[in-house]
C-alpha cells in the first residue's frame, strides 16, 4: 500500500483539528455550549397608566410598557420558554424624593407589576431590584445625605423594600445598589418575614461602567444623577476587588451571582463560576445592546449573528444564564430551529 502520509501529518503528529469540523453533523455533535430559551432572563421597563407601549429612543426595539402590556409581554415570553423577567419601573417624578421612600409602598409601580404578572402568568419568574435609583430625586442607588451615599441607612431601607416586594409575589430579589452588607440584611429580613423561599440574585460585581447610559434614559434617571456612582460601584480596573465583593455576598447568603456589565467582564464571569460554584448570570446591559443595534442598523455587522455570538460567549465563560434585552428576539429564533 502506498504511504499517503502528508508532511502536515508529521507536523501535527497526525492530529488534525479540522476533522471534527468537516460537516454540520460533526460540528453539532461536538459543540461544547448551546444557547437555549432556558438561559434567558428578559429585563422590561414599566410605566404608570394603561395601554401604553412607548419606544425607548436610545434602545431600538425596547419599549416602556404599562402594567397591562407588561402582562401581555409576560405571557408571550412564557410561551417562548423564557423562565423569568426582571422588572424595572419608571415612576412619576412627583413620587421621587431624596430617600426613595416610594420604594416602601406596597402599591408602588414595581409591586403592582409583580402582582399582575404573577396572577396572569404564574409559571414565569419575577426578579425585582431593590436599589433606590428609580425612586430617588437624585438618581443614586442609595440615600444621599450631605453629598454622601449613606450605606447603613440605605441597607435598612432596601431590606424593608425587599420584604414588601416579596409580599407582592417577587420570586427573586436582585439588589443592584452595591451597599456593603445588603445581601445579609435582605436575607435576614426576608427570613424574619417568613419568605425563606424567596431567593437573592446578588449583583455581586457591578462595575462603575460607561455602558449604562441608555438604561438610565429608560428609567428616567439620566438627567437626575448628581455626580457619579464610583463610591459604591466597582472600578472597572479591579478584578481582585470584584472577587472579594462576590465572596462577601456568598458568605451573606446569596443564592445566585450576577456580573454587570457582561461582555467586557467575561473574565470575572469565569473566575466567579470557578471560585464559588453558585449559579452565575451576566447582565448584557443597555450599552452593549445598543452598540449591536446601532452597528446592525448601519449595515456594519450582521446583527442577528453578533447577538447570538455574544450570548453564546457568556455561556462559554461559565454563565448559567443571561439578562438581555435581546431575550425575546433570541427566543423566537430558537423556537424556529429544529
Amino acid at each position: 500500500m502506498t504511504d499517503k502520509t502528508n508532511p502536515v501529518d508529521l507536523i501535527t503528529g497526525h492530529r488534525r483539528m479540522r476533522r471534527n469540523r468537516k460537516a454540520d453533523w460533526t460540528r453539532r455533535m461536538v459543540q461544547e455550549n448551546r444557547l437555549t430559551a432556558d438561559d434567558l432572563i428578559w429585563p422590561i421597563f414599566v410605566v404608570p397608566g394603561s395601554g401604553i407601549v412607548v419606544p425607548i429612543e436610545a434602545m431600538p426595539g425596547v419599549n416602556r410598557m404599562s402594567i397591562d402590556k407588561a402582562v401581555e409581554a409576560a405571557k408571550e415570553a412564557a410561551d417562548l420558554g423564557i423562565p423569568a423577567l426582571a422588572t424595572f419601573p419608571n415612576i412619576e417624578m412627583r413620587l421621587r424624593d431624596e430617600t426613595g421612600s416610594n420604594s416602601l409602598a406596597a402599591n408602588n409601580l414595581i409591586n403592582e407589576t409583580t402582582r399582575a404578572i404573577k396572577k396572569a402568568v404564574p409559571n414565569i419568574g419575577v426578579i425585582t431590584d431593590v436599589a433606590l435609583d428609580p425612586f430617588t430625586s437624585h438618581g443614586h442607588d442609595g440615600i444621599l445625605r450631605n453629598g454622601e451615599i449613606v450605606n447603613d441607612e440605605t441597607v435598612a431601607q432596601i431590606a424593608r423594600a425587599a420584604v414588601v416586594q416579596a409580599e407582592a409575589g417577587a420570586d427573586i430579589i436582585a439588589p443592584s445598589d452595591m451597599m456593603d452588607g445588603r445581601v445579609g440584611a435582605i436575607r435576614r429580613a426576608l427570613d424574619a418575614a417568613g419568605h425563606q423561599n424567596v431567593g437573592i440574585m446578588s449583583y455581586a460585581t457591578k462595575f462603575a461602567s460607561a455602558f449604562y447610559g441608555p438604561y438610565r434614559e429608560a428609567i428616567g434617571t439620566g438627567g437626575l444623577l448628581k455626580g457619579d456612582k464610583k463610591t459604591y460601584y466597582i472600578d472597572p480596573a479591579n478584578g481582585t476587588e470584584a472577587m472579594r465583593d462576590a465572596a462577601l455576598d456568598v458568605e451573606e447568603g446569596a443564592d445566585m451571582l450576577m456580573v454587570k456589565p457582561g461582555l467586557p467582564y467575561l473574565d470575572i464571569c469565569w473566575r466567579m463560576k470557578e471560585s464559588f460554584g453558585l449559579p452565575v448570570f451576566a447582565y448584557q446591559v443597555s450599552g452593549e445592546y445598543t452598540m449591536i443595534k446601532a452597528a446592525a442598523a448601519n449595515g456594519w455587522i450582521d446583527g442577528e449573528r453578533v447577538m447570538l455570538e455574544t450570548l453564546l460567549a457568556f455561556k462559554r465563560a461559565g454563565c448559567d444564564g443571561i439578562l438581555s434585552y435581546f431575550a425575546m428576539d433570541v427566543a423566537r429564533i430558537l423556537a424556529k430551529r429544529p
